[in-house]
C-alpha cells in the first residue's frame, strides 16, 4: 500500500506559526509599517527584502525569522491597509448608499495606497488576512441584508469594477506625482498633444469631456466618472434583487 502524501500546507503567511523574536526592538508590525511606508513612496518593485532590512538597521536573518518572503511581506501589507476600508453596517435600509460608501472608502485606501489595487488585482483577491476578509464579510452582510440571493457574486462584480478603477487611477495619479507637476498643470500640458492627435478623427470629438473641466477641476473629474461606473454597476446589480 503505497504511503499517503501530506498535503502542501497553505501558501499564506497566516497559515505558518510565527517564530520567537531575536531581536526584540524588531517587531513584525514595524517591519509590516516600514514595509508600507516604501511601497506608498516607490511601489513594488522598489520594495525588497535587503532594502527593508537596510532601513531597518536589521540584518536579513532577523527580518526571515518574521517574514519569510516578500510574498508574505506583501499579503501582510495588504491586511494592514485594508483595515482602513470602512463598511457602514448592515440592515441601515438602503443598501445602495451603504454599498456606494464602502466603494468609496476602498477607492480612497487604494489611492492612498496606489500599490494596494494592482496587488489584489494580481492575486484575485486570495488572501486570509483577519482585516481583508472582515471586509469581504461586511460587505456580504450588507448585499444579504438587501435581499441578494447571492452576495458572494454581488460582491465579485463590485471588487471588479472599484479595482479595476482604483488601479487604473492609481497609475495616473503616480505619473502626475513622478512629473512633479500638479494634476491640473500636467493635463495642462498633454492637452496640445492630444488634441493634435485627434485631429484626425473629428467626427468622435463629441465623444469626450471638455477637457477644460479636466484642467480646471480634476479631482471632481475623477469623482464623478468613479460615481458614474458605479451607478451603472449597481443598478445592474438591483436587477438580481427578487421582485
Amino acid at each position: 500500500m503505497a504511503a499517503r502524501t501530506k498535503p502542501s500546507p497553505i501558501p499564506s503567511v497566516w497559515a505558518r506559526q510565527q517564530r520567537e523574536a531575536d531581536q526584540p526592538a524588531l517587531s513584525r508590525g514595524a517591519i509590516v509599517r516600514e514595509a508600507i511606508a516604501m511601497l506608498d513612496a516607490d511601489g513594488v518593485e522598489a520594495l525588497s527584502m535587503r532594502k527593508l532590512g537596510a532601513r531597518l538597521n536589521a540584518g536579513a536573518t532577523s527580518l526571515y525569522r518574521h517574514v519569510a518572503t516578500k510574498d508574505e511581506l506583501m499579503e501582510l501589507a495588504v491586511d494592514e491597509v485594508a483595515a482602513e476600508i470602512a463598511v457602514p453596517a448592515a440592515g441601515g435600509g438602503d443598501w445602495r448608499a451603504a454599498v456606494t460608501e464602502a466603494a468609496g472608502s476602498f477607492r480612497a485606501t487604494a489611492l492612498r495606497h496606489p500599490w494596494l489595487s494592482s496587488v489584489l488585482g494580481q492575486a484575485g483577491l486570495a488572501y486570509l488576512g483577519p482585516n481583508l476578509m472582515s471586509y469581504s464579510e461586511r460587505l456580504a452582510a450588507l448585499f444579504a441584508a438587501a435581499g441578494f440571493p447571492e452576495p458572494s457574486r454581488a460582491i465579485d462584480t463590485l471588487l471588479s469594477y472599484v479595482i479595476g478603477m482604483s488601479t487604473t487611477e492609481a497609475a495616473w495619479l503616480t505619473t502626475v506625482a513622478r512629473s512633479g507637476e500638479t494634476e491640473a498643470g500636467f493635463i495642462a500640458r498633454l492637452m496640445p498633444a492630444a488634441q493634435a492627435a485627434a485631429a484626425p478623427h473629428d467626427h468622435l470629438s463629441g465623444s469626450y469631456a471638455d477637457p477644460t473641466a479636466a484642467i480646471e477641476d480634476p479631482v471632481a473629474l475623477r469623482e464623478a466618472k468613479f460615481a458614474y461606473g458605479l451607478d451603472v454597476v449597481l443598478d445592474g446589480l438591483a436587477l438580481r434583487l427578487p421582485r
